[in-house]
């Protein structure tokens, strides 16, 4: 019988702490996942109301980091901003939508105070995100498909660094930005993230498997650098996580950073080969 002290029970000790939060993980992403597809899939109004609500809840999240003080009234003039720009999509556009953001960031200027440069950053992320999200999104059943493709390779990213990491552990990635990242968590994120980005595609379009490859590389090696890319402003605030609105994942910003870059490539990809009016096309269709 192992004695309660003997040094051979703290390995296993260990490595229950370790993998304690993946229940809430699993569960959070699953509710995360069905709410997604199903926005996706509706498209439209409901799928605009969704995209400018969440990132209104992830202004909120960079709104109190950057400030370092709870929410003013400005604060949340700017959060209610940040979501209608993703509402008034349907409507006007995303000149529509750009024109909110600028009210947003004269409105930030106006704030002054800690942060001002911050505040205005992050309304500019924002807000060409959630115009990036609902462009590729379009009204066509092309771009349920565009933001299927999408979601799985930064999903499956995340995923597979995310065990591969902790499995099998390794030298850091990036240790002075995020010292829980790896090279084994990023090489196997790399590499099921583009598989599986790969396989959709060849199963969605019978376009050349070489640009799916290309594309699918590409998402996910920008999803790894959102990811850093937050954890360094994250270290600048001395923050762990953003909030903890996600049960086994912090916040909604600690959730989403692995979609910014990805979903502007999307926007690049798909506007300048298909047109900007139909970017899921472009991206999809060679």
């Amino acid at each position: 019988m192992t004695n309660p002290g003997d040094s051979s029970s703290e390995p296993s000790a260990n490595r229950r702490r370790l993998w304690s939060d993946l229940g809430p993980r699993l569960a959070s992403a699953a509710v995360l996942i069905a709410l997604t597809a199903t926005a996706l899939y509706l498209g439209g109004y409901v799928f605009s109301a969704v995209v400018g609500g969440v990132f209104g809840g992830v202004y909120r999240e960079w709104e109190t980091m950057v400030s370092r003080a709870p929410l003013t009234p400005g604060g949340m003039a700017l959060i209610g901003l940040v979501a209608l720009s993703g509402v008034v999509f349907p409507l006007f556009g995303p000149l529509g939508s750009m024109s909110v953001i600028a009210v947003a960031c004269v409105v930030a200027l106006a704030m002054r105070g800690e942060g001002i440069w911050w505040r205005v950053l992050g309304l500019v992320i924002f807000g060409a995100i959630i115009i990036a999200a609902l462009m590729m999104r379009g009204t066509t059943i092309h771009g349920v498909w565009a933001g299927l493709y999408l979601g799985t390779v930064v999903w499956m990213t995340d995923s597979a660094a995310f065990f591969t990491g902790r499995q099998i552990g390794g030298e850091k990635l990036a240790p002075d930005i995020s010292p829980s990242k790896t090279w084994s968590g990023a090489l196997g994120g790399l590499a099921l993230g583009t598989g599986a980005g790969l396989l959709l595609w060849i199963i969605i379009t019978d376009s050349p498997w070489w640009i799916g490859l290309v594309l699918s590389a590409s998402i996910s090696v920008l999803g790894q650098l959102g990811d850093l890319g937050e954890s360094a402003i994250k270290r600048h605030f001395r923050i762990k996580d953003s909030g903890d609105i996600i049960p086994g994942h912090g916040g909604l910003m600690d959730r989403l950073d692995s979609l910014t870059f990805g979903v502007l490539l999307v926007l690049i990809v798909g506007g300048l080969h298909g047109g900007f009016d139909a970017v899921a096309q472009g991206l999809l269709y060679w």
